[in-house]
């Protein structure tokens, strides 16, 4: 579980950097070191970027918390849980480019399967209880 952990822990660090590095082009090296005050409107694919990341970080507290519970709860079924965790994980790692390019219905098929990755975290936790 712990590798999981810090796969969508690296994940989620790639994932802040995406945004910033395609919007440094428009922005240019000196506004991107400065106070950003006058920037220029971001385009459609860094808007996506922007968007991307900030579902990201609605989930990650859910996945982090389930995973950590699921590490600490006595007489959890870890095959389920990271089978949870491995689902979250490729699931987001299919959802980033596809939220990028646009591409709607497998953009929200991989938000589903990463979802359903939880709910197997979640049930491997519950069934402990």
């Amino acid at each position: 579980m712990t590798f999981w952990i810090l796969a969508a822990l690296l994940l989620y660090l790639v994932n802040i950097y995406i945004p910033a590095a395609l919007f440094l082009p428009a922005e240019g090296l000196v506004r991107h070191v400065g106070a950003r005050d006058d920037l220029p409107p971001p385009s459609p694919l860094v808007g996506r970027a922007r968007r991307s990341l900030a579902n990201l970080q609605e989930n990650m507290p859910i996945f982090l918390g389930l995973a950590l519970l699921a590490m600490i709860v006595p007489g959890v079924d870890m095959g389920r849980a990271v089978l949870g965790a491995q689902v979250f994980v490729l699931a987001r790692v299919v959802y980033i480019p596809m939220y990028l390019f646009g591409v709607p219905l497998l953009r929200s098929a991989a938000y589903m399967v990463g979802l359903v990755g939880c709910g197997l975290i979640a049930w491997a936790v519950i069934a402990a209880l």
